[in-house]
């Protein structure tokens, strides 16, 4: 290694230290350049006023870099830097100088420009699955209306009343304006229990849902009100469509990274494929939203004439939440 000041001289610890303090004293002054983009940002229509305004806080910065270089060789060996004068230094400091502070300027624009990129995409995503979920309440609300409208007209006022008391349970919920994108699967699973108990008064005993869950996937997140617009599609082309009982099984399971999620009906006699109405159109933009091409859902046709709505998405643990 050269000795100080370029010399061909064995390199001491103090030519070690004025190496890398002269850069280190530049890096305490970087929150002042920071400071200067934030402040003066150098956007269109203000270059011509601003460029300006950052070379003149280039060359403070140089006199600030010179002069902290020139202690730092006087407390190091006594002289000046290449024994030049103060002047002398700060002129050959300066072209430099003046670079390196328009080099860490664009970083700093760089990094803004960027963090506001990725602020604005997360805002957008947020506003897209908001209208998502508002586009399913109301069509949720009326099928559930719907089906307490049968109650009442049946004269049966006790059952009317305890379907109405479930369903203001569940419109608690669905409405707050607080709720998270993603929540628990057992959290999704007592709301589909409690959507399951206002059908099953309406089908009667027409309906036999089982749950086939892993309990150790409770804790897994998936986006809130995802399960509901699937067991809504199976009832609306399965069960509404026969005349026997019909097997609704809801299921979860852990493959690999994955969280399986399938509904399933026995549905009427083999026909056309089943039907894709707002719910499952709206589930498939919401898990393209939020996971991109790592989510999809497919729904098929059952050997034995029913219909299978299966969801895959990335596997990722939440803790339950409370009230």
């Amino acid at each position: 290694m050269q000795g100080r000041l370029g010399s061909r001289e064995p390199a001491t610890w103090q030519s070690i230290v004025w190496e890398g303090g002269d850069w280190l004293l530049y890096a305490l002054l970087t929150p002042a350049v920071f400071w200067c983009g934030r402040r003066f940002p150098l956007t269109r229509g203000t270059l011509a006023r601003r460029v300006p305004l950052h070379l003149v806080a280039a060359i403070l910065l140089c006199a600030g870099w010179a002069g902290g270089g020139l202690l730092l060789s006087w407390s190091l060996f006594h002289s000046t830097p290449y024994g030049s004068g103060p002047l002398s230094w700060f002129l050959t400091s300066l072209p430099f100088g003046v670079a390196v502070y328009f080099a860490v300027l664009g970083v700093e624009h760089a990094a803004v420009y960027f963090f506001e990129a990725r602020e604005r995409e997360t805002q957008l995503a947020e506003a897209r699955l908001g209208a998502l979920r508002m586009q399913l309440q109301p069509h949720f609300l009326f099928n559930s209306l719907n089906a307490i409208t049968v109650i009442v007209r049946d004269r049966d006022t006790a059952t009317a009343t305890r379907m109405l008391e479930q369903l203001g349970e569940m419109l608690r919920r669905v409405m707050r304006k607080d709720r998270p994108q993603e929540v628990p699967l057992a959290e999704e699973l007592d709301f589909v229990r409690q959507y399951l108990a206002i059908e099953e008064v309406r089908f009667s005993d027409r309906l036999r849902p089982v749950f086939a869950v892993d309990a150790s996937v409770l804790a897994a997140a998936v986006p809130d009100f995802l399960l509901q617009p699937l067991v809504e599609n199976a009832l609306r082309h399965g069960l509404a469509k026969g005349v026997g009982a019909t097997l609704l099984k809801i299921e979860a399971r852990r493959e690999g990274d994955d969280l399986v999620l399938a509904v399933i009906d026995d549905g009427p006699p083999p026909g056309p494929a089943p039907g894709e109405g707002v719910g499952l159109g709206n589930t498939r933009e919401r898990l393209a939203t939020l996971y991109g091409a790592r989510a999809r859902l497919d729904l098929v046709r059952t050997p034995e004439g029913g219909a299978a709505a299966t969801v895959r998405l990335p596997y990722r643990q939440l803790e339950r939440q409370r009230g």
